[in-house]
């Protein structure tokens, strides 16, 4: 079996043989080719983003996504390699497994001191769940409706680039007191909401929409908020607040319902990292997500498992395509 860069005829067919399903509704070939061509034109996509393929005799047996990503556990930097949208091709036999495997491998080879397996859906049941394995809490949350019926005195605007390097920075201040979070900084924040975005442009016309919004003191972003939506059901992408109570990021979602005050309330899905729940924020109910995350160490022991109250990973950070 023979690992390989997907490129030329292989990418095709490996487009040709793809049919994942997403929120917005099913991604076939011209879709995912899309999505993966505009990936690669980003700054952060083009550095670390791969398609690879696992091939036999000319014979495609599974695909993957793997990234090159950088991050920080206990305090130290490490090199990640991510594998995300593992996709297998033949019915008799799943290759998968086989698959992360090899590109684990070569990982450990090369510079990479630890491995993210990112599984989602239906996949996640491929998880080795005899390796360190974290499992994400989805909550549904309610706001609460301001007093005055209507949008809070926030400051409220679209985000856009100007606003990443105050993202990056109120994100690095909540990440300390987490033992891993990715070293997110001002490309890869844009290549997580671009993806989020072009989610939303290559799937079924008007079926999903992207929302990114701030909350800003004088010209700078104080507070962000990134949440996907589909028909009347909200997923909270990412978001950030410079005040540690999450008020701001509260009152953006108080802003964004009230704009249309007769129209049914969605249901918001959130993955909040651990002590962070804005006060105009309530859980309504929680499990299990679908997202599972393997923890494979290439380069060193992890002295201690890594649950999730040690994570600090958003739902846009687990990185599948169409995650």
């Amino acid at each position: 079996m023979t690992r390989t860069i997907a490129d030329g005829p292989i990418i095709e067919r490996v487009f040709d043989g793809m049919n994942r399903f997403v929120y917005a509704g099913p991604l076939h070939r011209h879709g995912d080719r899309r999505l993966y061509a505009a990936q690669l034109k980003t700054d952060w996509g083009k550095r670390n983003q791969r398609l690879f393929a696992l091939t036999e005799n000319q014979e495609l047996l599974a695909s993957a996504q793997q990234y090159d990503l950088a991050g920080v556990l206990d305090g130290a930097q490490v090199r990640i390699c991510g594998i995300g949208s593992v996709m297998n091709y033949q019915p008799q036999r799943d290759y998968r497994r086989r698959l992360v495997d090899t590109l684990l491998e070569y990982a450990a080879r090369g510079s990479a001191q630890m491995g993210l397996v990112f599984w989602h859906k239906d996949a996640a049941k491929e998880a080795d769940h005899g390796v360190n394995a974290i499992r994400f809490t989805q909550t549904t949350i309610a706001v609460a409706q301001s007093p005055r019926h209507g949008a809070p005195m926030t400051t409220v605007r679209s985000g856009g680039p100007r606003d990443l390097a105050a993202i990056v920075a109120m994100g690095r201040v909540r990440a300390e007191r987490f033992r891993f979070h990715f070293d997110r900084d001002v490309d890869f924040v844009q290549y997580a909401i671009t993806t989020q975005r072009l989610l939303a442009g290559v799937g079924a016309p008007n079926a999903r929409q992207l929302q990114f919004f701030v909350a800003e003191e004088g010209i700078t972003a104080a507070a962000y908020i990134v949440v996907s939506v589909v028909g009347d059901i909200w997923t909270l992408e990412e978001c950030g607040d410079r005040d540690p109570s999450g008020a701001r990021v509260g009152a953006l979602l108080q802003a964004l319902i009230a704009r249309e005050p007769a129209a049914r309330r969605p249901t918001i899905n959130a993955q909040f990292p651990r002590g962070f729940l804005p006060p105009q924020v309530t859980v309504v109910t929680e499990g299990l997500s679908s997202d599972i995350v393997e923890v494979h160490m290439l380069g060193r022991r992890l002295i201690r498992r890594l649950v999730v109250d040690d994570v600090l990973l958003w739902h846009d950070d687990l990185l599948n395509g169409s995650s």
